[in-house]
């Protein structure tokens, strides 16, 4: 396999403890049913959720009084937490014909304010995706790499683990169904040493948009039969957010050989073998998008799953 890496695309670690998080509004919730200086803790909150951070001392600071007057419990719970300095998370993003909405899915990712390295993985897109991709060459926090043809989703996704140089790595894609807003919340347990991999799980949650009956119990089927030969209780093994420390993934990918979709199985496989390994689920929101708007995983990548369970 040839792969090209485009030149002055670097990584960029801050200093900044940037943590805010994005919500529908938790700190409303919260200022209905308390009073005082909760309400002077919600306020802060609102700030936290809509203006970067000046310092990292400002940032810790607002940290401890907002734990000091909500409790440490909620604070964790609203994702708010300090991240380390020099902390840098690594985004993997495959990308195959998305020219449309792949520059909106970096500016999403951009929009989480936390310390990034993007890595986008061009696997032989032939819509203008390269073309796009060129012009955002001289850009400090991408490292653009193309494949010279189209391998599928889990070479891309090699690729670009053993190209990531962050603590944490974590899987996007390059459409627009999943959030990146939720980084934070899936980055936390291992930031605070309670995990060592997180997925997001689109079906944990109550909040969530309603899929296609066939769509949900194809993926219902996969999760069930691959917790039944794994002995794990997965909410949602086909999950794109997966998040890593990064050493345990660049262990693991080395040894990946499915090139499409069966990624998703062979990769959590691989990882349970290290049954010292602390698995997590949050819930994600989820905008499932159509095959009109380009949706590429099929039915035969749901035949190959069921292949990819048994295998691995």
């Amino acid at each position: 396999m040839k792969c090209e890496t485009l030149p002055g695309a670097s990584s960029t670690r801050s200093t900044t403890a940037n943590n805010s998080m994005d919500s529908s509004s938790p700190q409303d919730a919260i200022a209905s049913n308390v009073s005082g200086d909760a309400r002077e803790a919600a306020s802060l909150l609102s700030q936290q959720m809509s203006e970067d951070v000046a310092s990292t001392d400002a940032s810790l600071d607002e940290i401890a009084l907002l734990e000091r007057l909500l409790g440490r419990d909620i604070c964790s719970r609203l994702g708010v937490y300090a991240v380390p300095v020099d902390f840098l998370l690594s985004v993997i993003i495959p990308v195959y014909n998305e020219a449309t909405t792949v520059e909106k899915v970096i500016e999403r990712v951009r929009a989480t304010r936390l310390p990034l390295e993007i890595i986008l993985v061009d696997d032989g897109s032939t819509d203008g995706t390269r073309e796009v991709l060129e012009g955002l060459r001289d850009e400090a926090d991408l490292k653009i790499v193309f494949h010279e043809k189209n391998q599928g989703k889990g070479a891309a996704l090699k690729t670009g683990f053993l190209e990531a140089s962050g603590d944490i790595v974590v899987v996007q894609d390059a459409d627009m169904e999943y959030d990146p807003q939720d980084f934070r919340l899936l980055i936390q347990p291992i930031i605070e040493n309670t995990a060592d991999v997180v997925y997001g799980s689109r079906f944990s949650g109550a909040d969530r948009a309603v899929s296609p009956l066939w769509h949900l119990a194809a993926n219902k089927v996969i999760t069930n039969l691959f917790n039944i030969f794994h002995g794990h209780r997965f909410t949602d093994v086909e999950t794109c957010y997966k998040v890593f420390r990064r050493e345990l993934i660049q262990d693991v990918a080395p040894r990946l050989r499915e090139k499409r979709f069966g990624i998703e199985l062979e990769v959590t496989a691989l990882l349970l073998r290290n049954r010292g390994l602390r698995f997590h689920e949050r819930p994600i929101r989820y905008a499932r998008r159509s095959y009109a708007e380009g949706k590429k995983i099929g039915w035969r990548d749901g035949l190959w799953a069921l292949w990819c369970i048994l295998r691995y």
